[in-house]
């Protein structure tokens, strides 16, 4: 059996990466040649043609397109195998890349992150927060948090705790409008949403009784930060999770309202890439993370 040419894969790998033979060869330190020839060498395995070339661009066939996603597997694994034979001699190393939402990122992780640099001095943490959903392999990351019920997908997914949240507005808002007692009660109002608790508000209460409401209302945002000055001005009810409205309940400028009905608790998950294999410098980030943000008992 003929052993697959992994060279010539890594370098197909390398060439879409940085999307020339010369941008590759230098990368990788190797001749534009070396790069070209193992190119050839490819197509010719493959019987079919990976690039569309000129003399101003270079694009990927349509065969290439599927092939480069394999490629990079291939060149992703690879590394990945010899940086976990390199960490297990030394102490972890090197780079990590991290996203987390904005207002949780700021509250909840970031000072998580001053411990972990001060216990793991040679490793550096790119954090990135936004309440937008990553792509976490395209980006490029290496751990996720992310707030939400998670879809199916091909990511590895690890639930760490519960975020509880609350149905709140402004006293101003409550006086004018009245103050619900049961769910249903909510369609009468202004509900203000925050996309990242997506679909209806669903509610367990007294008896067993689950109840689900559709928002409608002045406004809905991707942070949940920049709903709570329209909450406070009175504009409407909004459901909110504990480290966006502690401070704004205990001020009083925000009061909890159905308190007997509990809205269907959110996850906070850690994802990553599909792979198994992760460098030691990630794998010491999972576990401190899954230490400090778990569930407490």
């Amino acid at each position: 059996m003929r052993l697959p040419d992994l060279e010539a894969w890594a370098i197909f790998a390398s060439v879409v990466e940085h999307r020339s033979f010369s941008a590759a060869a230098d990368a990788i330190g190797l001749s534009k040649a070396t790069v070209s020839k193992a190119i050839t060498r490819l197509e010719a395995h493959l019987g079919q043609s990976l690039f569309h070339r000129t003399s101003r661009r270079l694009a990927l066939t349509e065969a290439g397109k599927p092939l480069a996603e394999h490629a990079a597997r291939i060149l992703a694994e690879a590394r990945l195998a010899e940086e976990s034979a390199n960490d297990a001699a030394t102490a972890p190393t090197g780079r990590v890349r991290l996203a987390a939402p904005m207002s949780f990122g700021i509250t909840n992780v970031a000072p998580l992150l001053a411990e972990f640099l001060l216990a793991h001095p040679g490793i550096e943490i790119d954090l990135h927060l936004s309440d937008a959903r990553v792509d976490i392999v395209a980006e490029g990351f290496d751990v996720a948090l992310r707030i939400a019920e998670l879809p199916d997908s091909s990511l590895r997914a690890r639930r760490l705790c519960t975020i509880q949240t609350h149905i709140v507005a402004a006293p101003a808002y409550l006086a004018t409008n009245g103050t619900p007692t049961h769910p249903g009660q909510l369609g009468e109002h202004r509900l203000i949403g925050y996309s990242n608790v997506v679909g209806p508000w669903r509610f367990h209460g007294p008896g067993g009784a689950d109840v689900s409401v559709r928002l409608q209302g002045p406004l809905t945002a991707n942070s949940g930060e920049a709903v709570v000055p329209a909450l406070i001005a009175g504009l409407g009810i909004a459901r909110l999770p504990d480290f966006i409205i502690d401070a704004h309940l205990a001020s009083g400028a925000l009061v909890t309202i159905l308190d007997d009905w509990a809205p269907a608790p959110i996850g906070l998950h850690l994802l990553t890439p599909p792979s198994p294999l992760r460098p030691a410098r990630v794998e010491t980030l999972i576990a401190f993370l899954g230490a400090r943000l778990r569930d407490p008992g």
